[in-house]
């Protein structure tokens, strides 16, 4: 993940034209505090319905996009996007970095891990280029094909990576918010696409 912004720029060239590249997306619509509020109810809902494997991640992700949006819970808002992240960050690192040996880390297994994860980020980056020209071509323009690139699970480099391809050809264009939509797009899919191995595999 950390290598995205080295991954994604020589391909998301090589399938765009500049002028594609220099497309200016319109301002977002405004959206009201109700579509706000519903989105991560209604996500929840309808995924877990579909996949309960993958209750306990969506749901985390959407309980703390709810806690935001409905400002009726500031003190948890600010402490599970503060202290309690950064408590779990150090937990997390401590623990896994306490727990993997050099024998275990340093073999072909996760050469492998890493090189599947290389592609996947490779092919998730063309196949969303891909579908940012197709988009681009039926909005007749509107839609600049690199926000497309986003669409993979690293938020929000994914995003930043962007808009700074985009910026690169045109400094006034703005892709970042655009590009936004595609990357937590990505993040919910991710999700369900594990629940879904989960579920082929029987892994509980």
């Amino acid at each position: 993940m950390s290598l995205v912004p080295i991954i994604q720029p020589p391909i998301m060239k090589l399938f765009t034209t500049k002028k594609e590249r220099q497309i200016k997306m319109g301002l977002l619509r405004p959206v009201s505090k109700l579509e706000k509020i519903l989105f991560p109810i209604i996500v929840t809902i309808v995924v877990c319905l579909i996949l309960p494997t993958t209750a306990p991640l969506v749901g985390m992700l959407m309980l703390g996009n709810l806690f935001k949006e409905s400002g009726v819970v500031r003190q948890l808002t600010d402490t599970a996007s503060n202290a309690m992240m950064y408590i779990v960050v150090i937990l997390l690192g401590t623990s896994v970095g306490a727990t993997t040996s050099a024998e275990a880390f340093l073999n072909l297994s996760t050469l492998k891990i890493v090189v599947l994860g290389l592609i996947a980020f490779m092919f998730g980056t063309f196949a969303g280029v891909i579908f940012g020209k197709l988009m681009c071509k039926v909005s007749h323009g509107k839609v600049n094909p690199l926000i497309g690139s986003a669409g993979v699970s690293a938020v929000p480099m994914a995003a930043r990576v962007s808009q700074k391809v985009g910026a690169e050809e045109d400094p006034t264009n703005f892709l970042l918010m655009h590009a936004m939509g595609p990357n937590v797009a990505g993040v919910i899919g991710t999700a369900v696409a594990a629940g879904s191995f989960m579920a082929i595999f029987g892994v509980f």
